[in-house]
């Protein structure tokens, strides 16, 4: 029989509640000692700062907060004492803490360094309590940063620093180009200048502050280089000059630096972002000064001119074609001021050129001439030289003239200046009611012989003007004879009131030529071109209507001597014409026309000198 020995369970049981008990009765102890401690502590503490407490590396735990303040106070001096530099490039200014605003509040560092510990649950509080004893805590000093005081302060120093935008300037002086270059302007930033030294301040150490400036440039800095175009512009007289191969009355034009300088102009323009000055000489004065010269350096195109040769049946060259020419103000402009601008001091004109329709180089078959298609003469028997001086003038101005189809010519378009400068003499003239001595005497001549021709060619008359009374110079024929059927067929001029106009209706180029011939008393006109199978049919009514001149006229005049009669107006009878134009193409009526002349009595006039006895009229005395 087995019998089985168990350990007694009895035996067990208290060496676990020994161990419990024990356990339990140490940490009452230790709790009840930390208890004792603890209470200790805070009662020790109760009105002074926690051990381990400093204020900016100021040990003072254990002290009262007043005692606390106290030490603060005898060790914190950076306010006071501190050196702050404020910087500006160059410039520095040296302040106390305190002169830009930065206070020590003892008071309040002390409070805060006693409230240390003292505030949020009681686990944080001894938390806090036990790493300031362990570690130490540093806190940092309560200051007063009175930015209205260091606002104040900055803005005293902005006095000294900041200084206005210059901008920049160029002028003229005379000759003299006057320069004056920009400089920057510079403000204190007090707002960002003030962080900065606020940032600065609350270290508690000496240190520099850069002062934050802004700084505005000039919207010209330096004008130096547009200086010197305008010392090259007025460094020598600027010479315009005509084209190669061109000439001009006045040509070379030399504007003096001195005159050139009044023309200056120095403007502010745009390049680009920025902005700069454009020195050149000024537009309005050049253009007036260009428009000035224009007048006189127009030429207008001209024609070659001619003489058909009846033998070649070609044209011969008697004149060069003339190419019209214009200023060309705007681009005359451009090429002066850019050529100036480039140091250019003689710089030519620019033109606009215009090619006349017939060059040196037309021929006959280019402009459809081939035969004379009208030639009339007209006669000046008894004329004075001066007279004949005239009718050869005026006539050269029409000899080798070509007219356009199309075309209405006006003869006094192309007469040259009646003038004594242009080879016209004086010589009777109509003026008004009386026949005077006047410049160009004879000129009609020259018209009434147009006139006919054109007449007698089948041209159309746009303008025609007759003489106050029948002038016997255009009724004569050769041999000196008299024939009424050609009263009413003169025509005068009188630039620029009364002219002869005609029209060259036919599809060819008309080419005049005229032939004065003073041996022979005669003036002859001939036009060539190219038939078109037109033929004339004329009537005239002759002198009708006749009437008798008046009485003539006696009137002294004082530069005549006693007994001296001389006789200054002829008498004329007065008369109507009436002459019909039946003009054929190809044997049909192309067009009629009719020239109505009213011709009006002329007396007589005499003078005589003071004292002259005048004689008695017929069937009057004793």
């Amino acid at each position: 029989m087995r019998t089985a020995i168990y350990p007694a369970q009895t035996q067990k049981r208290p060496i676990l509640e020994h161990i419990l008990l024990s356990l339990v009765l140490g940490f009452a102890a230790f709790f009840l000692i930390f208890g004792l401690f603890t209470a200790g502590f805070q009662f020790w503490y109760g009105g002074r700062v926690y051990p381990g407490v400093t204020v900016a590396g100021i040990s003072i735990g254990g002290l009262s907060p007043a005692d606390a303040a106290g030490e603060i106070q005898a060790n914190i001096t950076f306010p006071e004492k501190g050196r702050i530099l404020l910087q500006d490039g160059e410039s520095a200014w040296l302040v106390a803490p305190r002169e830009v605003g930065l206070f020590l509040d003892t008071g309040a560092s002390a409070a805060a360094a006693f409230e240390y510990g003292r505030s949020g649950s009681l686990i944080d509080r001894l938390g806090s309590q036990f790493e300031s004893w362990f570690d130490g805590t540093d806190l940092a000093p309560a200051l007063v940063f009175d930015q209205r005081l260091a606002r104040q302060y900055l803005a005293g120093l902005s006095g000294q620093i900041d200084r206005p935008v210059v901008e920049a300037n160029l002028g003229v002086q005379g000759t003299e180009v006057i320069v004056r270059s920009g400089e920057i302007g510079r403000t204190l930033d007090i707002d960002a200048s003030l962080i900065a030294l606020s940032t600065q301040v609350q270290t508690l150490k000496d240190g520099i502050v850069p002062l934050v400036i802004k700084e505005t440039p000039p919207v010209i800095l330096d004008p130096s280089a547009q200086a010197e175009v305008a010392r090259a512009i007025l460094s020598q007289p600027l010479t315009l000059t005509m084209p190669d191969g061109q000439s001009a009355d006045g040509a070379p034009w030399v504007i003096e630096p001195a005159t050139l300088a009044g023309m200056l102009a120095i403007e502010r323009v745009r390049d680009g972002a920025s902005e700069t000055y454009k020195v050149g000489v000024s537009s309005e004065m050049l253009i007036q000064y260009l428009s000035n010269l224009a007048p006189n350096l127009q030429t207008f195109a001209q024609n070659a001119r001619f003489i058909f040769n009846d033998d070649t049946r070609q044209l011969d060259l008697i004149q060069n074609a003339v190419i019209g020419r214009q200023l060309n103000v705007q681009a005359s402009l451009t090429a002066i001021q850019e050529g100036l601008t480039g140091g250019q001091h003689t710089i030519p004109l620019v033109f606009d050129t215009t090619n006349p329709q017939a060059m040196d180089t037309t021929t006959a078959a280019d402009l459809g001439i081939t035969e004379a298609v009208s030639v009339q003469s007209s006669y000046f028997y008894g004329s004075s030289p001066e007279r004949v001086q005239n009718i050869t003038t005026a006539a050269k101005s029409f000899h080798g003239l070509l007219i356009a189809p199309g075309e209405t010519f006006s003869m006094a378009s192309q007469l040259t200046d009646i003038s004594l400068d242009n080879g016209y003499a004086e010589a009777l003239i109509i003026v008004g009611d009386q026949t005077v001595v006047g410049v160009g005497g004879g000129v009609c001549q020259v018209s009434t012989t147009l006139f006919r021709t054109a007449f007698f060619g089948g041209f159309p008359v746009v303008e025609r003007h007759a003489h106050a009374y029948r002038v016997y110079y255009y009724e004569k024929v050769a041999g000196n004879k008299i024939n009424q059927d050609f009263a009413g067929l003169d025509a005068t001029v009188y630039v620029p009131l009364v002219d002869f106009k005609f029209t060259n209706d036919t599809p060819y180029w008309l080419l005049m030529e005229t032939y004065v011939n003073p041996a022979a008393s005669s003036i002859t006109w001939k036009f060539y071109s190219t038939s078109d199978g037109r033929s004339v049919e004329w009537d005239t009514t002759g002198p009708i209507n006749v009437v008798e001149p008046p009485e003539p006229l006696y009137r002294e005049n004082p530069d005549l001597p006693e007994g001296k009669i001389k006789q200054v107006d002829y008498e004329a009878r007065g008369a109507d014409v009436h002459v019909t134009r039946t003009v054929y193409r190809d044997g049909q009526v192309y067009f009629s026309d009719e020239f109505n002349t009213h011709y009006q009595p002329w007396r007589a006039i005499y003078e005589y000198g003071p004292g002259t006895v005048l004689p008695t009229p017929e069937g009057e005395g004793d």
